[in-house]
């Protein structure tokens, strides 16, 4: 299946939200970045839907906060193009 879009969740236990958030699409691509800043990620948590249009996609989540901030970092599928054509695209298994 082929993710069209993701959900982030990021969420502390009560201190400071200090993330980046960048998306790579390809390695030719520049890649895309979020600042995200919170005064309480427990009563605040961050929460997104990022696109994620075409193949080869990484999401990157990193804490800028110091050691003593911990966050938590919740990634998932959030629309999915399950497109039954695909074995006439010439994508999956071929059978003969």
């Amino acid at each position: 299946p082929n993710v069209k879009s993701i959900q982030i969740m990021l969420a502390t236990d009560g201190r400071p939200l200090h993330a980046r958030i960048e998306l790579l699409q390809g390695p030719n691509n520049n890649k895309q970045v979020m600042e995200v800043y919170c005064e309480d990620g427990m009563d605040r948590p961050f929460f997104a839907v990022v696109e994620t249009p075409g193949n080869g996609n990484v999401v990157r989540i990193v804490n800028t906060a110091t050691l003593e901030y911990p966050l938590s970092a919740h990634v998932e599928a959030f629309e999915i193009d399950n497109n039954r054509d695909m074995a006439q695209r010439g994508a999956g298994i071929m059978w003969s």
